[in-house]
């Protein structure tokens, strides 16, 4: 979900003091979004998605997995207004000019982002399936998606759109056996699903699907369980050796004991034959 602000000073607004040198352009600050709107954030980074995308696609050097900032084709957007997506992914760009303009500025980044996401609130929800389509698609975004917990909003909980010669165009979405509905993103090279939140019938969650695994990429949990994993083998193979140390020392101890047996009766022998 995201709101739309209009700018008509002609004037960049003051610099932040870690701002980079005067001159340079920055968007203004965004305003506090509706309470709401709070969707986005229970379904995106409550979860740790953002966190576990940015991990999945590697190289934060040069990919940027961003939200609630804004984006626009050039330093002066006019009288249109400007979007700030509930999630935007970009590869090959510049994450630290990113964070300098207080946005991803198109012309500066040198390409549209790749994949922007919205997810549906009350208050921006006409906007969404709207106007933002329409926005997204004259800056070149490849990819638009649209998620609904309930479907109550967007009418539809798992919607994406594919930019085919400068047009929006609807991206195939299949239900599932288990009643999740998924979307392949070529952007990302990844399955997007609508898959519904354990004991509730109604409400659903979003999910990320690797095609080539069939499974969803890894999440905090999932490293953690890993880590808990990992060190329960180290604790097993630790204990594993010493238990056979343990077992080398005793057998090492009872041979010792044995050849001690041996050389007193072999004394004992020499004694009774010296005495015979």
């Amino acid at each position: 979900m995201t709101t739309t602000t209009t700018i008509t000073a002609t004037k960049t607004p003051p610099l932040p003091p870690s701002a980079p040198a005067p001159g340079r352009f920055r968007f203004p600050e965004p305003p506090q979004r509706e309470p709401d709107e709070m969707t986005s954030f229970k379904q995106l980074h409550k979860t740790g998605s953002s966190h576990y995308l940015d991990f999945y696609f590697g190289n934060s050097d040069t990919t940027l997995v961003a939200a609630d900032l804004w984006v626009a084709q050039g330093p002066r957007p006019g009288t249109r207004g400007l979007r700030r997506p509930d999630l935007l992914i970009a590869f090959d760009v510049d994450p630290a000019a990113y964070d300098a303009t207080g946005g991803y500025l198109i012309s500066e980044q040198g390409k549209p982002p790749d994949f922007v996401l919205e997810v549906a609130s009350e208050s921006t929800a006409r906007v969404d399936v709207g106007e933002k389509r329409v926005e997204y698609a004259a800056l070149g975004i490849p990819e638009y998606w649209r998620f609904d917990e309930t479907g109550e909003f967007h009418r539809t909980r798992l919607a994406g759109d594919r930019l085919v010669d400068g047009q929006y165009e609807p991206i195939p979405i299949e239900e599932l056996p288990d009643g999740s509905l998924q979307g392949y993103s070529a952007a990302l090279n990844l399955y997007l699903r609508w898959e519904r939140v354990p004991g509730d019938e109604e409400r659903g969650q979003l999910g990320w699907y690797d095609p080539e695994t069939g499974q969803h990429i890894p999440t905090i949990r999932d490293k953690q369980e890993a880590l808990l994993q990992a060190e329960a083998r180290a604790d097993t193979a630790e204990a594993r050796a010493e238990q056979e140390r343990t077992a080398r020392l005793r057998a090492e101890a009872r041979s010792e004991q044995a050849e001690a047996r041996v050389r007193a009766l072999e004394e004992e022998n020499r004694r009774l034959r010296g005495g015979s």
